[in-house]
């Protein structure tokens, strides 16, 4: 059916009561959903009786393809996060997103009240089961190009007016510019979180950027390195020993972060993660401190959860005639720099110091002693009863010897 206004870009107006509220009011929220609830709200003032407004949004993140903001009146907004593969579902190519995303068409626009009236896509006989009479797609464009999009759904007899409809695009492109600063600011703390950790994507995000920014932490630092990556490299092709890799890191470093540790760097086939503790300097016995004893459990915690991990990966991977999966862990506690180090243009967030290269020493030793995970005396004796003394070895490259634990289930197998 014709459109009845113009729903292409244009220059803002100013004297458009939705353009100026977005100007003078929507920018200030401090979020997607707060934006379009307080939008939809303004426009029942404004006499337009919106009942329903969705709002997607495309980003760049590793596993997700965008956000979706769902408003109903009377209701809070419902937030929501599509995966890459709803592209390739019949739910999105049924949808007025698709042909707007990949055709892009410049509006839809569906009287839910007439009679005949085309519901060419299944959302539109839900719509008007709830009451809906019109409903309009709209694009969003942002400045590199993006396309995004904004539904709107009105219950009022005979649907929105001409007018309306060409008040709501007038304001499009303002609203796109203060949904770009939001997605900018999504993508940019996913993309830091994601290749640089929380804590490191927190603070890069704070202005902790300088090389030699830094901090003195005390921390369980974890050491994990792969077992027979040459074999395994070896007998596959790259792309699936690839995919190797990363089923050892999920279960790996996916447990320390679902324990509430900090993966900084994966060194070839290596992890090396943190637990950071939270105590007062100068703790005299850290077994009877909380802030070492919630760290020491959330570390055993996660190399529990990898274990069992490893073994449901490694049960798949005999069935299908596979090697094994086997890495070694080495388990310390101690004082480390944590922070920027690197060139002025390569710069990366990491822990340095002599208790980080003690944790890598003490895993080195579990090819030695033929055990699976190790723990220096500093971690085990905070976790009593979990760890039995394997006597005093020397580390590479740390002077004198140190008391080496393993752990007392593995003594007993």
């Amino acid at each position: 059916m014709p459109l009845d206004f113009d729903p292409r870009p244009v220059a803002p107006q100013f004297d458009n009561p939705l353009t100026r509220w977005v100007l003078s009011e929507g920018y200030a929220r401090s979020s997607v959903s707060e934006l379009l609830r307080d939008l939809c709200c303004q426009m029942e003032t404004l006499g337009i009786p919106v009942m329903r407004a969705r709002l997607v949004i495309r980003i760049l993140h590793p596993q997700v393809v965008g956000l979706g903001y769902t408003w109903r009146r009377g209701c809070e907004v419902e937030e929501e996060s599509a995966p890459h593969g709803v592209l390739a579902t019949a739910a999105y190519r049924d949808s007025p997103f698709a042909p707007i995303f990949e055709d892009r068409v410049g509006a839809i626009r569906r009287r839910l009240d007439l009679p005949g009236a085309p519901m060419d896509f299944p959302i539109l006989e839900e719509l008007r089961d709830a009451g809906g009479t019109d409903y309009v797609a709209l694009p969003l464009t942002f400045s590199d190009g993006k396309i995004n999009v904004i539904t709107l759904t009105c219950d009022r007899s005979g649907g929105f007016t001409t007018a309306e409809l060409t008040g709501i695009a007038a304001m499009l492109p303002v609203l796109a510019v203060a949904l770009e600063v939001f997605a900018v600011r999504h993508t940019a703390r996913t993309l830091l979180d994601t290749y640089l950790g929380r804590t490191s994507g927190e603070r890069v995000l704070t202005g902790r950027v300088k090389r030699g920014d830094g901090d003195a932490i005390h921390a369980v630092i974890w050491f994990c390195d792969l077992r027979g990556s040459t074999e395994l490299a070896e007998s596959m092709p790259c792309e699936a020993f690839l995919g190797v890799l990363n089923d050892y890191f999920e279960c790996t470093a996916g447990a320390v972060l679902d324990h509430g540790g900090e993966v900084l760097r994966f060194i070839g086939d290596a992890v090396l993660a943190i637990f950071p503790i939270d105590a007062p300097p100068g703790v005299v016995d850290p077994a009877l401190c909380r802030g070492h004893k919630t760290a020491c459990q959330r570390a055993m915690a996660a190399l529990a959860d990898a274990q069992a991990r490893l073994g449901e990966t490694n049960r798949r991977r005999a069935a299908a005639g596979e090697l094994p999966l086997r890495c070694g862990i080495g388990l310390h506690m101690g004082d480390v720099m944590y922070g920027n180090i690197g060139v002025p243009s390569r710069l990366e967030f990491t822990v340095i110091g002599a208790a980080a290269n003690e944790a890598a020493r003490v895993e080195t030793l579990c090819k030695i002693l033929g055990r699976s995970v190790l723990a220096s005396k500093a971690f085990a004796q905070v976790v009593p009863g979990a760890w039995v003394s394997l006597g005093s070895h020397e580390l590479r490259g740390v002077s004198g010897t140190r008391e080496i634990f393993g752990l007392a289930q593995e003594a007993a197998a």
